[in-house]
């Protein structure tokens, strides 16, 4: 091999192996912000045919419906604990912040955050439903068979 043809070799691994690194680095770097969506029955019984649960300390979103008479807020601070539930089991919410104005009891929702506990959520984000008509496709799959309850408009104080 002549010394011109052993240079390219030497540069097209040079490449090959850092474009691999590359590759590698990046990977890692975004394994720490996949998230995996989840209803309740799938975070307390598992997920696809080989039933895996999350782990505790596992960033998630988990969507349905809010378990009507479950909202406890605290007067004192800006702490909420909601249950979620879609067609099987109930998930704990918790959450430490101000709720979209959309939120109420029987409707859907997404939040994402930080599982504590198998059946408990530390939520660092609550996303309402924007109207009366849409819902997140996957929430919409989860709760088929649910009732939704639509908000009730006051017109005498004109808020719902």
């Amino acid at each position: 091999m002549n010394p011109r043809r052993k240079k390219r070799m030497m540069t097209l691994l040079a490449v090959v192996f850092g474009l691999g690194t590359a590759v590698g680095l990046v990977l890692y770097a975004l394994q720490g912000n996949i998230n995996l969506f989840y209803t309740p029955t799938e975070l307390i019984e598992g997920k696809g045919p080989e039933k895996q649960k999350p782990f505790v300390g596992q960033k998630l979103r988990i969507g349905g419906m809010v378990l009507p008479g479950s909202v406890i807020r605290d007067p004192n601070s800006l702490h909420v604990e909601f249950k979620l539930m879609d067609k099987g089991p109930i998930v704990k919410i918790l959450y430490k912040g101000i709720l979209p104005d959309l939120f109420r009891e029987g409707q859907g929702i997404v939040a994402q955050g930080n599982l504590v506990a198998p059946d408990t959520i530390e939520a660092f984000e609550v996303l309402a439903k924007h109207d009366e008509e849409y819902m997140p496709p996957e929430v919409a799959e989860a709760l088929k068979g649910i009732k939704h309850e639509k908000p009730v408009y006051n017109n005498a104080k004109g808020d719902y």
